[in-house]
């Protein structure tokens, strides 16, 4: 037995099933490259779900961890510290609302927005207590607690997990004449994600957002982003909200808000909205530690300073127009190509074989990713990939996907095809 096979033979002997990972075991990383116990060369195309946005221990990160880790670490919100002002300070200026809320994961951020609204709808909108609704969307992904997965539509999430609780009403996404027709006089807030990772990196309708924005103001209703995967540059801007030129009533961060090195979340919001919450009313032992305050302001300044969020539309682009390319070549292999920034989605024809399948055979040629659906296969790279390692990894997807193509008889077929024509 190699140390791959022991690694993964481990983890499967003591481990929870509730993950399926790719078979790579890493031992390393830096910057957009990883490297397995076996010594393999990998290009990183996942960033962790955009949690590695700033690559991989990048230096400047690992140096603001070090020196807080040489100062205190964890205190709790018990006292106050010398990283967490500074942190809330940049976060406001960064995203424009007056107040943010940490905490730690992603899903307790969207926790916290939930109860946010629902208080709000109370006792702002005067919504009797009990019966605030909130719209969510068909096909959403906001985590996986039992309350933000009673409202998703994915049986797979939901299954033998029951009771959920009630106050929520789904509509579906894009889809604005749906969101009218689930509303109702007790409707405190629609909670959405700007594009639907988990869903297959599914942008909404140009346009959509913008009537979004307006009927929730007509309608006294909290539109609240949730940009966990979304925000700090993954789409090219700072936020993916403002491709419509909108601006949410709350918004919802974390994963890259850690800078790869620590979880990190936050609910930001202005006053009428965050002065729901009083002493005791939420919080969080290690929501906005000393350690992860320091990493996450630090990870803001990187962003900003490096110019990290202009590349990642420059880039982008250029990723998305090679894998147009490959898509070309491919047909019907792939049936689309599409997402926003360094976050796209190759949707594969599931009747001639599986995201899986694909994702695999890359790791078994040097790039990780990862499927979502079994149809998509998503690439979202750290947001300092050179357009080297975009040609790396592109060139090895167009040779395995062609490899799959001719395997299958599709070539044949679309030369026939062509012929015929």
């Amino acid at each position: 037995m190699n140390a791959t096979e022991s690694h993964i033979a481990r983890e499967a002997r003591f481990g929870a099933r509730n993950y399926a990972p790719v078979p790579v075991v890493v031992d390393h990383a830096r910057d957009c490259l990883v490297w397995d116990v076996e010594g393999r060369e990998y290009v990183d195309m996942m960033s962790a779900y955009s949690s590695v946005s700033h690559g991989h221990l990048h230096p400047r990160i690992v140096a603001a961890a070090h020196r807080q880790l040489e100062k205190v670490a964890v205190t709790s919100r018990a006292y106050y510290g010398t990283t967490l002002g500074p942190l809330l300070e940049k976060l406001s200026e960064v995203t424009g609302f007056q107040r943010a809320l940490p905490m730690n994961t992603g899903a307790e951020a969207v926790e916290t927005a939930i109860k946010c609204a629902r208080r709000w709808g109370h006792r702002v909108k005067g919504i009797p207590d009990g019966r605030q609704r909130i719209l969510v969307a068909r096909g959403n992904f906001h985590g996986r607690t039992s309350t933000i997965i009673g409202f998703s539509s994915e049986e797979a999430y939901r299954s033998g997990f029951g009771p959920f609780c009630d106050g929520f009403q789904h509509f579906d996404y894009g889809d604005m004449a749906s969101i009218r027709a689930a509303a109702t006089p007790d409707t405190c807030a629609v909670l959405i994600e700007p594009i639907q990772g988990e869903a297959g990196v599914i942008v909404p309708p140009p346009g959509f957002f913008r009537e979004l924005r307006e009927w929730c103001t007509a309608n006294d209703v909290l539109l609240i982003d949730d940009e966990v995967q979304a925000g700090l540059g993954r789409t090219g801007k700072w936020f993916a909200f403002e491709h419509e030129g909108i601006r949410p009533d709350a918004l919802v961060l974390g994963k890259a808000l850690g800078a790869g090195l620590l979880p990190v979340s936050a609910f930001c919001a202005d006053d009428r909205v965050m002065d729901v919450f009083l002493p005791n009313s939420h919080g969080s032992t290690f929501g906005g530690n000393a350690l992860a305050a320091a990493v996450a302001l630090e990870g803001l300044r990187v962003l900003e300073e490096e110019g990290l969020v202009a590349q990642c539309a420059e880039k982008g682009a250029y990723l998305f127009r090679r894998l147009r390319e490959v898509q070309a070549q491919v047909q019907p292999l792939v049936r689309d190509v599409r997402g926003r920034g360094l976050w796209i989605g190759v949707d594969i024809d599931p009747a001639a074989t599986s995201a899986r399948d694909l994702v695999e055979r890359l790791a078994a040629n040097g790039v990780l990713s990862k499927e979502t659906h079994d149809t998509v296969i998503r690439f979202a790279p750290p947001l300092t990939i050179s357009h080297e390692l975009i040609d790396r990894a592109v060139d090895i997807f167009h040779r395995v996907a062609r490899e799959r193509h001719h395997e299958l008889g599709l070539d044949r077929r679309r030369n026939q095809r062509a012929i015929i024509a």
